[in-house]
């Protein structure tokens, strides 16, 4: 019975020490999501009020709007949250509705492709302190912060990329 006891007690006190990566969030709903690339910032609206603001890292191709693939840069405009990774490479992550129709259109009438797969995510232990500018595209985050806003934005949320 005593063995018992301890291995009930050992049980209980692993569990309460797990952690998940998974959050739940209960406040205001967020209804944009606003990137400014030039100054390394993303906000989490709820119409004109931030609820929550971030350092990001970008891609690592020059500045200005995505326009192939491989180009490794971030794309700019007018996107949605379109889908979620939770078994993402790079902790969590969030889909972008890169390309949409005009930046179809612009690639198709140049003969490339414009790529795609471009996602908010957190880092990997490599990149875990920030630094330059290392995804191929992406928005990426601390992972505590990706947890965050994995919990926070839905998807069909509206996320504009400015440069």
């Amino acid at each position: 019975m005593r063995i018992l006891a301890l291995l009930f007690i050992a049980v209980f006190a692993l569990s309460a020490c797990s952690s998940s990566k998974f959050e739940t969030y209960n406040g205001p709903e967020v209804t944009r999501v606003l990137v400014y690339k030039e100054k390394r910032k993303m906000y989490l609206m709820h119409g004109t009020r931030a609820l929550r603001s971030y350092d990001v890292g970008l891609g690592f191709g020059p500045t200005g709007h995505k326009q192939r693939e491989g180009d490794g840069r971030t794309p700019e405009g007018e996107y949605r949250i379109d889908r979620r990774n939770p078994n993402s490479a790079f902790h969590l992550s969030i889909g972008i509705s890169y390309p949409n129709a005009e930046d179809r259109a612009y690639a198709r009438a140049r003969g490339f492709s414009p790529g795609g797969d471009i996602f908010i995510h957190g880092r990997p232990w490599k990149y875990r302190k920030g630094g330059v500018d290392w995804t191929a595209g992406c928005i990426a985050v601390t992972n505590k912060e990706m947890q965050e806003i994995y919990a926070m934005v839905k998807n069909g949320t509206p996320i504009t990329i400015y440069k």
